[in-house]
């Protein structure tokens, strides 16, 4: 059955806090993005490691949370509207989203997908498309939505216990064969074809927070705060199965050879030199063995690969693992309950957040065009901080000047 949807006020006929975090999220996105290229003047704060949870890997999260609060928020009005879920619509809309993905990701890698068309078997590039390029962040966006639609309109209780369940199937899946899939050459990018089951816990989050912020208001600044912070804490709490994978002193040599042996027999076979055979579910040993120590507070990077194993519990985009998706949707909520705060309550706005939270798809393609424009202009390797710095404002007032005129038009491309 649907669950009734609270009406928007007639006074508020957009949630401002909504289009301003996903203005945030679209500045963050192309900050991160390409200061990714300059990894010389890049603080890892803000890059892709792979091994922590850094700024960088908050960003896709909110896309996720702000896709699930505008479905949630759409579809309800629909619902309210007409009375009945318009499962046809949201369905086109769904495989749009993913058919413009496979369009623009093409687009942005063509004379390499041409070569590998003109060396390899079809099959292997297929392959190797589907496994990686694709699947990225549109692709993710467009696969997790239509998970989650058959519960999009239903009570709050049936999507938690929906995303338990994703949950639990994406660690069953990982311990089968997913977390050395994706590992595994070719890689797979943001947890691979199969990583919605775990985008579907920040997407989901951002649907009971739309309930939330309907129902209370402004009021549920102080429920998705407090909210936030308990769902962030669970996230770290599971990020210490991380520890036991610590490499005691004097056994690296060892351990690497024990590991080759056991990953060479593995269908998917992953680097023994820096994975534990066991990535997923330690052994009992692992367990006995551990000596009391926590893991690094959130954003703080942990030990290289020679002093602690990669492994299924390290927060990590890349492995889009429970830890990392759980620990982000909490953070999520405390972001989003800020803009609430300063946007709705204090009616504080800034005009770069409107034009591009408002034109999300517009923006997330532009910012591809503003940083092939910009950068020969900037050498791939620079050490000037300042040429970097210059180079991502021209590319934000690139996105945002044509964002501007989309507004002006009144054409909407929205994720």
């Amino acid at each position: 059955m649907h669950e009734p949807i609270a009406a928007v006020p007639a006074s508020s006929p957009r949630l401002t806090s909504l289009d301003q975090f996903r203005g945030y999220t679209m500045v963050g996105m192309i900050l991160v993005n390409y200061l990714g290229a300059y990894k010389e003047v890049t603080p890892r704060l803000f890059r892709h490691t792979n091994d922590y949870c850094s700024y960088a890997d908050t960003i896709m999260p909110h896309f996720f949370f702000a896709v699930g609060f505008a479905m949630r928020l759409s579809l309800g009005k629909r619902i309210e509207a007409g009375g009945k879920m318009p499962w046809g619509r949201a369905i086109r809309r769904i495989l749009g989203l993913a058919l413009v993905a496979i369009v623009w990701y093409s687009i942005t890698d063509l004379s390499d997908i041409i070569k590998q068309f003109q060396t390899k078997p079809t099959g292997v590039v297929l392959h190797t498309l589907f496994k990686g390029l694709y699947f990225q962040t549109l692709m993710h966006i467009a696969a997790t939505s239509l998970w989650i639609l058959p519960v999009i309109a239903t009570s709050w209780k049936t999507r938690l216990g929906y995303t338990v369940m994703s949950a639990l199937i994406h660690f069953l899946i990982s311990w089968w064969f997913n977390f050395a899939w994706v590992q595994s050459s070719p890689g797979g990018i943001d947890g691979g074809p199969l990583g919605f089951f775990s985008w579907a816990i920040p997407t989901l989050s951002g649907t009971i927070a739309c309930d939330t912020v309907r129902t209370w208001g402004q009021g549920a600044a102080r429920k998705l705060t407090f909210a936030g912070l308990g769902v962030m804490l669970f996230g770290w709490a599971l990020s210490n199965g991380t520890v036991l994978y610590n490499v005691p002193p004097g056994q690296d040599e060892a351990m690497v050879a024990a590991q080759a042996a056991s990953s060479a027999a593995d269908r998917f076979p992953i680097d023994p030199k820096k994975f534990s055979s066991d990535p997923v579910v330690p052994t009992w040993d692992r367990i006995k063995s551990w000596d009391g120590t926590l893991v690094e507070p959130p954003f703080v990077p942990p030990p290289d690969f020679h002093h602690r194993r990669l492994n299924y519990w390290m927060m990590s985009q890349r492995t889009c693992n429970l830890s990392y998706t759980i620990f982000s949707a909490g953070l999520s909520l405390l972001v989003y309950a800020i803009f609430l705060v300063i946007c709705d309550g204090m009616h504080f706005r800034l005009g770069l957040f409107r034009t591009l939270g408002t034109n999300s798809l517009a923006a997330y393609v532009l910012h591809d065009v503003a940083i092939w424009i910009v950068s020969p202009f900037v050498v791939r390797n620079s050490r000037s901080v300042a040429l970097v710095l210059a180079g991502y404002v021209v590319v934000t007032l690139l996105v945002y000047g044509a964002c501007r005129f989309l507004e002006w038009k009144k054409w909407y491309l929205r994720v």
